[in-house]
């Protein structure tokens, strides 16, 4: 198979959805069966796109928390008349429903079991980044969809942005040289934030659940909903977040496929608060032909640094800035040049592309061919991050073996590829 061009669509096709149902119109094209399991805040973008797209009957929901259930159960009658069934557990949606297409967008532990799951019970697959926890979750997931012949689109919806397209064009054509040095990063303002105490769990929410494969901690309200991702049992703090998207731009942009080696340094000197994510962190990823850059922190906002996201592409030619909200950027080291600027285009809710990553999702299926964003691409791109967090982990570099999906000569680290899983749960392979 053969990876598809994206395909251009609409990117005016905004999300903040009339209070009117949406009518399904049926002719030519199959209405997929569909299903969304994490029917949180992200997880509801992307429904929201599917249903736009007119292309599915949400057949049904899951989520472990009855109070986010019920509500998009609500949205979704509203939107375009569906009455989809409701599950706590995904096992028993995929096994009654057998859904045609599922959307994976729970918090981040629970991606590589849902995905491979829903592969295996016959459904296409969009899963949100990033694709797992620890790596060898991620070469599992791979597996399980050559094996399984699923399409699996990973939700990096930059890849279907118009700006980063037009962006990667430029960059790929050598208008800014050649390119020696990439510096990606995302600044946010913050400060050292307060304890928030354990509390009983609610009584819509089945928490046992919620942790499943990873270590059962006591319930509190800084991790759900949406706190998860500072907490490292379940996600991979701010690299693990923001730096899977600039990974996956630098990973677009070269030829070169991983990283050799990587470096990187983490530390929490500001935060006081129940997280134990990074709130300062510093990689440093060797490439054959260049050497890229990643650094966070979640402290100290302020106006002498206009641009807090991004990346940074240094050249010969000059240095191009990808952005988010304020496009792209090229700035010529040629004095007498212009700067050469693109706005961005982008959806609401929550300025993202997902639209047109559904459409492409829709395509590929349709055509049987890999997605733009196909999980071996988001295996790379969410690799990298991981590796940033090994070697912090570690307190020491990494060689990387991209071919083998091994750390070379390092038997402690290629025990970090992987973790115990908890209770019942069965680590993928």
């Amino acid at each position: 198979m053969q990876r598809r061009q994206f395909i251009t669509t609409s990117a005016a096709a905004s999300i903040a959805l009339a209070s009117a149902p949406l009518i399904r119109v049926i002719g030519k094209d199959k209405i997929y069966k569909t299903a969304l399991i994490g029917g949180g805040w992200w997880g509801n973008n992307i429904l929201r796109c599917a249903i736009q797209a007119r292309e599915s009957k949400i057949v049904a929901l899951c989520d472990v928390d009855e109070k986010p259930l019920n509500a998009t159960a609500a949205e979704v009658k509203k939107l375009n008349g569906d009455t989809p069934k409701l599950y706590r557990d995904f096992r028993e949606l995929l096994s009654r429903e057998k859904p045609e297409i599922v959307i994976v967008a729970t918090p981040d532990h629970w991606h590589p079991l849902i995905a491979i799951a829903a592969m295996e019970a016959g459904a296409h697959v969009y899963v949100e980044k990033p694709i797992c926890h620890t790596i060898n979750e991620g070469k599992a997931m791979v597996k399980a969809a050559r094996q399984t012949q699923r399409m699996v689109q990973v939700g990096t919806h930059r890849r279907a942005s118009p700006h980063n397209i037009s962006g990667m064009e430029f960059l790929k054509s050598g208008k800014a040289g050649k390119i020696g040095s990439v510096r990606a990063f995302v600044h946010y303002g913050g400060g050292a934030g307060t304890v928030t105490p354990d509390t009983e769990t609610p009584a819509t929410l089945d928490w046992n659940m919620w942790c499943g494969p990873a270590p059962l901690r006591p319930f509190n309200a800084a991790m759900h909903p949406k706190g998860f991702r500072g907490f490292l049992d379940y996600a991979n703090g701010t690299l693990g977040d923001w730096g899977i998207h600039w990974m996956d731009q630098i990973l677009w942009w070269t030829e070169e496929k991983y990283p050799k080696k990587v470096y990187s340094t983490a530390n929490r000197f500001i935060r006081k608060d129940n997280t134990d994510a990074p709130d300062t962190q510093n990689v440093i990823f060797e490439f054959e032909s260049f050497t890229a850059t990643w650094e966070h922190r979640q402290y100290a906002a302020n106006n002498a640094e206009k641009t807090n996201i991004g990346a940074y592409f240094y050249g010969t030619e000059g240095t191009f800035h990808m952005g988010w909200q304020d496009g792209w950027t090229f700035y010529p080291t040629d004095d007498n040049k212009p700067p050469i600027h693109q706005d961005p285009k982008l959806d609401e809710p929550d300025q993202q592309n997902i639209a047109a990553l559904w459409s492409n999702f829709l395509t590929a299926i349709k055509a049987n061919v890999l997605p733009m964003c196909d999980i071996e691409i988001g295996q790379r791109s969410t690799n990298m991050s991981l590796l940033g967090m090994l070697s912090a982990k570690l307190g020491r570099a990494v060689v990387w073996d991209g071919t083998t999906g091994l750390v070379k000569d390092d038997a402690e680290a290629n025990k970090l590829l992987s973790r115990a899983y908890r209770g019942e749960w069965k680590y993928p392979v």
